[in-house]
């Protein structure tokens, strides 16, 4: 074969390549465009609000070392930049961040879309269609099977009592959460406390957080196709089919017993219907509904919202009350005259707890277990100091700064349980303290929590003394819901030692 004629045979893949490499060309051209297009716009859109410099390339991403210091960060420049600040993540994507009440007023009364749930004509019926769930019948039912789980991990304990070695809570926490979630919304005794110490689930709820932070971090992950390819995404994906495995078991366990039974009344008369009830059998006014799809995603963000937020609460109200010796014997005085000689609480000791409720919330609002709640606004907001933001406009309300506000909190960042006695919540706005968000789109499950809290915080009183561990003070970092870098560790003893 000629030279000439081998060239002939290349020209036409040579041709390819060439129009292959325009396309991308043009591709990349446009894709620069667009976030060029978006950057200019985020700077009108937001130049009615100053806030800390940043890199123009990475913003202010650089800025937040993950160390345990982020947060305080936040707090630090709320003090600079009253009510709200701009936060960019990238050259591109700009949040801006609220951190007064009055603000907080304006973005849990909108119309706009969590980022993290679903849109609002979807989430309105779900709400509806869920509401049942949380109803006082059956929380009141709860009470029992919460109290089983915590005896589970009190027994798990008595190896630290012995040893007087410091232990980490949250890992013993959120396994206690995950088997409370599972036996009340699912009837489901997954015996995760006692058959697993590294619960596969639960790892990827770890991993899966850790995932989320980071892609948010790294503007480059914000392109779904870049993230998909990268390996973080791979290891996103693996995650996501753990989690997803484990909610398709429980769902397929429950639709086939619910197969058995001809009608919800004749389930109802066997026992107390449960949020898996519930989803399976909820039909709305045209008798349709969830699809498969959505109740899968419903019982997902239910199984993590109601394991994972709920200990990180407790793990942190267990160690403030570690710290405060003197309020942690005020609790459990007032536990102890509840309980009046019985074994455990009962449904209607959960209201006679002013001061432990008192002290559950402090460490809320110093530890709130969601630090950030992120919102796209579907429409134009005007603020109470006449600024104003479009349609389309990323809002972030740091939760963590707005609970230790100085201009809201007297010394805010000082353990203080009376700041919620009654006469003094009436003197601030109900938007100065959000721990389950407010308005609208409040958490479905906050009355669960609460309960749960309670429970765990009365039983493990009554039976030990928390004690500090002053060499591993907690590195807090914001996730999904509020960790801590190094763990949350505390010594335990036995009151009769």
């Amino acid at each position: 074969m000629s030279l000439s004629e081998s060239l002939g045979g290349l020209l036409p893949y040579c041709s390819l390549l060439h129009s292959l490499v325009l396309i991308c060309l043009v591709a990349v051209v446009y894709k620069l465009a667009v976030l060029l297009i978006q950057r200019r716009d985020a700077l009108r859109n937001f130049e009615a609000f100053t806030g800390p410099p940043g890199n123009w390339f990475f913003g202010h991403v650089l800025q937040f070392k993950q160390d345990g210091t982020d947060l305080d960060k936040m707090v630090k420049w709320g003090e600079q930049y009253p009510y709200a600040f701009p936060l960019w993540f990238g050259p591109c994507v700009c949040f801006i961040n609220i951190h007064h009440p009055d603000y907080v007023k304006s973005i849990v009364t909108s119309t706009g879309d969590g980022l993290l749930v679903s849109d609002g004509q979807k989430w309105f019926r779900h709400r509806r269609l869920l509401t049942p769930g949380f109803h006082y019948d059956v929380l009141k039912s709860y009470t029992k099977l919460m109290l089983e789980s915590v005896q589970i991990m009190l027994v798990k304990w008595e190896q630290y009592v012995s040893s007087g070695e410091p232990f980490e809570l949250f890992e013993h926490v959120s396994l206690m959460t995950l088997d409370t979630i599972m036996k009340c919304a699912f009837s489901y005794d997954s015996k995760c406390q006692t058959e697993s110490r590294t619960n596969e689930y639960i790892k990827s709820v770890y991993e899966l957080t850790d995932l989320v932070n980071l892609r948010f971090r790294t503007f480059p992950y914000h392109n779904d196709l870049i993230f998909y390819l990268s390996p973080h995404g791979f290891r996103h994906r693996r995650a996501c089919k753990v989690a997803h495995s484990h909610t398709e078991e429980v769902i397929r366990k429950r639709k086939k017993a619910l197969e058995k039974e001809k009608d919800s009344e004749r389930v109802q008369g066997r026992r107390t219907l449960d949020f898996l009830d519930i989803l399976l059998l909820a039909r709305d006014e045209n008798q349709q509904g969830l699809s498969d799809e959505d109740i899968r995603a419903e019982v997902d963000t239910f199984m993590f919202e109601g394991h994972d937020t709920t200990a990180s609460a407790i793990s942190f109200i267990l160690h403030t009350l570690a710290c405060h010796p003197k309020h942690q014997n005020k609790c459990r005085q007032e536990i102890t005259r509840v309980l009046d000689g019985k074994d455990a609480l009962q449904w209607e000791d959960l209201t006679k707890m002013p001061y432990t409720t008192m002290c559950i919330k402090e460490s809320m609002r110093l530890f709130p277990p969601v630090p950030g709640i992120a919102r796209k606004l579907t429409k134009a907001i005007t603020f109470v100091d006449g600024r104003t933001m479009p349609a389309g406009s990323l809002i972030g309300t740091s939760v963590y700064a707005l609970h230790r506000n100085a201009t809201v909190w007297e010394n805010p960042n000082v353990f203080n349980p009376l700041r919620f006695l009654p006469e003094n919540v009436s003197k601030r706005s109900p938007h100065a303290f959000v721990p389950f968000s407010a308005g609208p789109r409040n958490c479905i499950g906050q009355n669960f929590a609460m309960n749960e809290m309670k429970v765990a915080v009365a039983s493990v009183l009554r039976r030990y003394q928390l004690i500090e561990d002053p060499a591993r003070k907690p590195k807090i970092i914001p996730r999904l819901v509020l960790r801590s870098l190094n763990g949350i560790h505390i010594r335990i003893r036995a009151l009769d030692a």
